[in-house]
């Protein structure tokens, strides 16, 4: 039986894909199915520093840090809006905010996920 699945599955997600998007398939596979992973520990230091602060509460020191993340291109599984916040990881030698966050989802937060490529790819953290 589990064979059979096995060979299956990446047809039944292929369809769903091009049916519905990504965003679809992903209603049909358990929770953190495929989803990639970073251990807390492997953070970069601005990302643990930023963590803490979150933990704590602030102060934060951009001004849209703990705003809204719209999620608009389904990248992270389907919530209200407002379920997700965003907050800047600084990266050395940038100008500007650079492209590393952490994104956080609940509140209080229950989930964190980084992105070091601006809201192409996300990791969900792992202690």
């Amino acid at each position: 039986m589990f064979k059979v699945l096995r060979r299956i599955l990446p047809l039944l997600l292929t369809c769903l894909a091009l049916l519905g998007g990504p965003a679809a398939a992903r209603e049909f596979l358990p929770p953190g199915f495929g989803e990639a992973t970073l251990a807390i520990a492997d953070l970069p230091p601005e990302g643990r520093q930023t963590l803490t602060l979150i933990h704590r509460g602030g102060p934060f020191p951009y001004p849209k840090d703990g705003s809204t993340f719209g999620n608009f291109e389904k990248r992270l599984p389907l919530k209200a809006r407002g379920y997700y916040r965003e907050y800047t990881v600084d990266t050395p030698g940038a100008r500007n905010r650079g492209a590393r966050r952490l994104i956080t989802g609940g509140q209080p937060p229950e989930v964190f996920y980084y992105t070091d490529d601006h809201y192409r790819s996300f990791r969900r953290l792992r202690d």
